[in-house]
């Protein structure tokens, strides 16, 4: 059976950086909400320019649009062994959307990762986030400091800190999260296949504990 494994967390959480390390450690294709997104817009396909409309007014994308874009990214060859899900589902409406996409292949969620971070940690994260213009590389200019401020190490692009990461938008972003993810949480817990990592925790132990989760649960 192949593995599909949803890694949750709130902003801050770090939950990008361990899917990409999760995802080289156990060979599994990492599936971000956000890239789908950007590749059908740059693409202009028809559920792009769908998506793109709803971003340009500052509303969320329906759940009807994302749930069909994430279909089409599992369905590719690279997802037959399984995939690490980051950044999807957000609501039980997307959970269950997921759930029909894969019974439709005889597949399950497996076990679905919940990076617990404390509110205060996540304000510290957000607020010392910075990214680089041209690939969307992220540094931090406390844990993760680039080796020529405000350069990127990789492209070496201007780094910027993007309007969702300053201070006064922190707050209310950790709101609405905890407010939109609580049921999702509960709908996982109910299913039996929630498990939580402790994010305040460096992050390579996060990884570490992670690893350790997903390799008992093979």
């Amino acid at each position: 059976m192949a593995r599909f494994i949803v890694l949750l967390g709130p902003p801050g959480a770090g939950k990008g950086t361990q899917a990409q390390r999760l995802s080289q450690a156990m060979s599994l294709p990492h599936i971000s909400s956000g890239d789908i997104f950007r590749e059908h817009i740059k693409n202009q396909t028809e559920l792009g320019k769908s998506a793109d409309e709803y971003i340009k007014r500052g509303e969320l994308v329906p759940d009807d649009i994302t749930i069909t874009m994430i279909r089409e990214r599992i369905e590719r060859p690279d997802c037959q062994s399984g995939a690490l899900l980051d950044g999807f589902p957000r609501t039980p409406v997307q959970a269950e959307g997921l759930s029909k996409i894969l019974q439709d292949s005889h597949e399950r969620v497996e076990v679905v990762a919940y990076i617990n971070v404390s509110e205060g940690k996540m304000v510290e994260r957000l607020t010392g986030r910075w990214t680089c213009r041209q690939e969307g590389h992220i540094y931090h200019e406390k844990n993760n400091p680039p080796r020529e401020a405000g350069k990127c190490d990789i492209d070496g692009s201007e780094l910027y800190q993007r309007d969702d990461d300053k201070a006064e938008t922190v707050t209310q972003r950790i709101r609405v999260y905890t407010a939109q993810t609580k049921p999702l949480l509960d709908y996982y817990r109910d299913m039996g296949i929630l498990c939580e990592v402790n994010g305040n925790l460096p992050m390579d132990q996060v990884t570490s504990e992670l690893l350790a989760l997903l390799t008992v649960k093979e």
